[in-house]
C-alpha cells in the first residue's frame, strides 16, 4: 500500500480527510498510484476524491489528468470524463497516446454524442492509421449511423 493511501486510510478510519497540505507533499506520479491503487480495490470515492485533490495541487500533470479521466470513465461521469481526456489531449500536445484517442471516443459514445465519436476516431486516425480499435470504433459509429463505412468494399 503506498504511503498515500496509507495516510488517507488512518484519517478516513477517524472520520477525517488528509490535509491539501499534506496532500500537497506527494508528487503527480504518487498520486497516480495511490488512485489506481484505490481503483483497484474499488474505493471508487475515495480515488475521486484524491483524483479532484490532484488536479487542484497538479493541474498540468499528465499522469493526475490520465488517471482522474480514468476515474471519471469508472463512475460513469462521462462530461467530465471528456473534459478531462479533451485537457489531456492538450497537455500531449501532438504526442496523443492512442488510448487517449480511443477513452475520448468511448467517453463521447457513452454521453451520446456519436457525430463527436466519429470525429474523435478520424482525429486518432490521422495520427494512428492502422489503430485496430480506432477502426473498430469508426466502422461501429458508422453502422450507428446506418452509413457504409468510406473504406467499406461495395457488393
Amino acid at each position: 500500500m503506498t504511503g498515500l493511501v496509507e495516510a488517507l486510510m488512518r484519517e478516513a478510519s477517524m472520520g477525517r480527510m488528509l490535509s491539501d497540505a499534506h496532500v500537497a507533499r506527494f508528487s503527480p506520479i504518487e498520486m497516480r498510484e495511490a488512485i489506481q491503487e484505490l481503483v483497484a480495490q474499488e474505493r471508487y470515492d475515495m480515488a475521486s476524491v484524491l483524483a479532484d485533490a490532484g488536479m487542484a495541487i497538479h493541474p498540468a500533470s499528465e499522469d493526475v489528468i490520465a488517471i482522474a479521466a480514468l476515474v471519471a470513465m469508472v463512475r460513469q461521469d462521462w462530461v467530465q470524463a471528456i473534459e478531462l481526456l479533451t485537457k489531456l489531449m492538450l497537455v500531449q500536445d501532438g504526442a496523443v497516446q492512442p488510448f487517449t484517442h480511443l477513452m475520448l471516443v468511448r467517453a463521447l459514445r457513452s454521453n451520446l454524442e456519436p457525430a463527436a465519436a466519429l470525429q474523435a476516431t478520424v482525429t486518432g486516425l490521422i495520427q494512428y492509421p492502422d489503430h485496430a480499435e480506432l477502426l473498430a470504433e469508426q466502422v461501429a459509429l458508422f453502422e450507428l449511423a446506418g452509413m457504409a463505412h468510406p473504406g467499406a468494399i461495395a457488393d
